[in-house]
């Protein structure tokens, strides 16, 4: 009953939140009553190194659940929102709520910035707030707060500030209480310090990629049949083009010759400017809310001091919680308060999120070499946008993407948005249709505790992009020989009026990013000769580190001529391209039969796919590809046994495995971002290297904990075998 705490309550003779120093309170301020609930915090959450206990495995989930034991101690001698100790003597000033849960001040006055009124940890409203100010006793509206002689030119000295009568119910979700109006403009991205934007040529702001090669990025070409006879004239002739991203620009391991080991190389990646835009409507409250603030923990402890990031959160209406700023020490902490001020409630304004999102990126004074959205919802987009034509009640998101030609300097190239629907009740044919029009991905993430694992998948690649701006040219050799389809999925893919030139313009790639295109082309017959010369293939791209123009020609695409008929078995790579394009196919002629209600015919369509890829030469030699379009379609068809299963996830499935064979990049799909699994085929080593760390960080296992290390300053370690 003696403890200073409570006589500092009796010496105020008020029931209030006090600013209380941990050089002045006693050691018994862990006498305090327990915790009025058990409930793990948000900001607990958004801890890398927060403990998480694994539940038993069952057949359908092998879900984390969280220790309940964290919550009693966290608050005690851990800031939950900065997740730094509150020790004694260590320089910050400590804030005491009514509820008894104590932050830094620094912190909890900025989590009251933001918007949030209610105690982070056992969120308990509160009837007076901390605001941070001068040190003025005649401040209106504020008091100071000086019971045990603190000084009185404490820069940090608490001020209170009572909150105000609450608001009807009509006006409860307008928007946070204490909201800055948004400027005009979004000019305010924080400048690329010269010293720091140097960072990137540096060996501490290297990802580690394992690969066997180090080269530049390659083109392959490969033909239907390596023969054809002297007096055959062959249409509709396929040629595979291959393009490979380079594995590093750099450098081995010096000293290391064993031909046994993996090569392991040190790539200078691009800096980038990155933008989330996170769905905080009602729906997202409580769990879903807790591990998105995770997983944006994730992303902010993975950004490297050159990288920038920006915050928009969407429900009725959206607002820029963070300005785009480096992601230093500092801007890193501001990053994870700002996230963890986060509250869910109102509708799902998924269209003012995009338009915000959308106008940091065209805004910004600076720009780093690479630049992407994230978009985040789990439902309804309530409020759309139409361009007046047509289905008035067709959203066009279109109009709500960066112009290209702010974007990428004239260059055409979008700035993609990769979106991610959440859950079973999210608009997978909105969040596909931005992606599909901006040149990003679309994952279906089903099950909560993915999340983190997907925004990793994706920014592994983010953080590995080594060429930009890459476009592919195909030229005919001979005039009499003309090109026909392209079979470039989303890629934007053209050929010229006289059929003599095509082009596929690819964008960006990451790291061991690897790009195949078919092309339809005549063969005329030959009078004389052993060969025929068919095609010419070159690619130009933009070295994103040194900002110079790279361009690289292919060997010729050439043909032996026979004069004999020879029975030529199709080459098992031009096959294994043909499948997947065939499986593509197939996937959107299902897709549309289900939106029809003719769920029985999409089955029908998937299952006849699948018995033309098991006869097919790559099929029969268990090639890992078609084994798992084979999977995937088995799946596929899984997911249409009912209406009812496939509104909750047989669409979102689809569309997200449409959006990554047409983009022939990874997505999460379902609830697994396995590396291992069969459907996971366009996984590159950085992605599967982040995916790594994430699962790390959500086990908290000891012998992971070297992986919980940013990504810009992670030492390389050999790959095992």
């Amino acid at each position: 009953m003696g403890s200073k705490w409570r006589k500092v309550k009796l010496a105020l003779g008020l029931n209030m939140c006090v600013y209380s120093s941990r050089n002045h309170l006693a050691d018994d301020d862990d006498e305090a009553s327990p915790q009025p609930s058990e409930r793990r915090s948000d900001a607990a959450l958004l801890s890398p190194s927060g403990d998480w206990v694994t539940a038993p495995s069952t057949p359908s989930s092998n879900r984390l659940r969280l220790s309940k034991s964290l919550s009693r101690s966290s608050s005690k001698k851990t800031c939950s929102i900065c997740l730094a100790s509150m020790r004694r003597g260590d320089g910050h000033a400590i804030f005491t709520a009514e509820c008894s849960h104590s932050f830094h001040f620094h912190c909890i006055a900025s989590n009251v910035k933001h918007g949030n009124q209610i105690c982070p940890v056992c969120r308990a409203k509160w009837k007076e707030i901390p605001l941070q100010g001068p040190n003025s006793d005649t401040q209106v509206g504020k008091a100071r707060i000086n019971p045990v002689d603190w000084p009185q030119d404490n820069a940090a000295m608490t001020v209170l500030r009572r909150l105000p009568p609450r608001r009807s119910d009509s006006t409860r979700h307008a928007g946070p209480l204490f909201q800055t109006l948004e400027p005009s403009v979004f000019n305010d991205d924080e400048a690329l310090d010269d010293e720091i934007h140097s960072f990137e040529k540096n060996t501490s702001n290297m990802l580690p990629i394992y690969c066997d090669d180090v080269t530049k990025v390659t083109i392959k070409t490969f033909t239907e049949v390596p023969a054809a006879p002297q007096s055959s004239a062959l249409e509709n002739f396929t040629v595979l083009l291959h393009i490979k991203a380079p594995c590093s620009n750099s450098w081995l391991n010096p000293g290391k010759n064993d031909a046994s080991l993996p090569q392991i190389s040190h790539t200078p990646r691009a800096s980038v400017d990155l933008v989330t835009v996170l769905d905080i409507s009602g729906s997202m409250a409580g769990t879903k809310l807790a591990l998105l603030k995770r997983a944006m923990g994730f992303v902010i402890q993975n950004l490297g001091p050159n990288d920038r990031l920006a915050v928009i959160a969407f429900s009725s209406t959206a607002r820029r919680l963070f300005p785009l700023r480096r992601m230093s020490e500092t801007g890193r902490q501001l990053a994870l308060q700002a996230v963890n001020s986060l509250v869910a409630n109102g509708g799902t304004n998924i269209a003012d999120g995009l338009r915000q999102g959308a106008k940091i990126m065209e805004d910004r004074r600076e720009k780093n070499p690479v630049a992407s959205i994230i978009l985040l919802s789990d439902g309804q987009d309530t409020y759309t946008v139409t361009n007046g034509v047509g289905n008035q009640n067709q959203p066009n998101y279109q109009l709500l993407l960066p112009s290209p030609v702010l974007a990428e300097e004239s260059s055409g190239f979008k700035i993609p948005v990769h979106t991610f629907g959440f859950g079973a009740d999210h608009d997978a044919s909105s969040m596909h249709s931005i992606s599909e029009i901006s040149g990003g991905t679309f994952s279906f993430i089903e099950t909560e505790g993915v999340i983190q694992d997907a925004f990793a998948q994706c920014i592994g690649g983010l953080l590995s992009v080594l060429v930009k701006n890459l476009q592919v040219k195909i030229e005919s050799v001979d005039p009499r020989i003309h090109l026909g389809f392209l079979k470039a999925g989303s890629y934007p893919s053209r050929v010229s009026p006289d059929q003599r030139n095509g082009y596929i313009d690819i964008g960006d790639l990451y790291a061991d990013e690897e790009r195949d295109f078919l092309v339809s082309i005549n063969v005329p017959a030959e009078v004389s000769g052993n060969e025929t010369s068919l095609l010419r293939v070159m690619c130009t791209y933009s070295d994103p580190l040194t900002k110079e123009m790279v361009t690289l020609e292919g060997e010729e695409v050439r043909i032996e001529r026979t004069e004999a008929v020879m029975q030529e078995n199709v080459s098992i790579e031009v096959d294994r391209q043909q499948n997947r394009v065939q499986a593509a196919e197939a996937m959107a002629q299902a897709r549309t039969a289900a939106e029809n209600g003719d769920l029985a015919g999409a089955v029908s369509v998937l299952e006849n796919c699948r018995k033309d890829l098991s006869e097919t030469a790559s099929a029969k030699s268990q090639d890992k590809l078609c084994v798992a379009l084979d999977a995937e379609l088995k799946e596929m068809q899984e997911r249409m046994a009912s209406r009812h299963v496939y509104e909750a996830s047989g669409r979102a499935y689809i569309l997200s495995g449409l959006s990554s064979h047409s983009w022939q990049r990874a997505t999460a799909r379902g609830d697994s971002t396995d590396g291992s699994s069969l459907l996971q085929v366009y996984q590159t080593p950085s992605m599967v290297e982040m995916l790594t760390r994430s699962q790390a960080t959500l086990l908290a296992s000891p012998s992971t904990q070297r992986i919980l290390r940013p990504v810009w300053s992670f030492a390389a370690q050999p790959k095992p075998r």
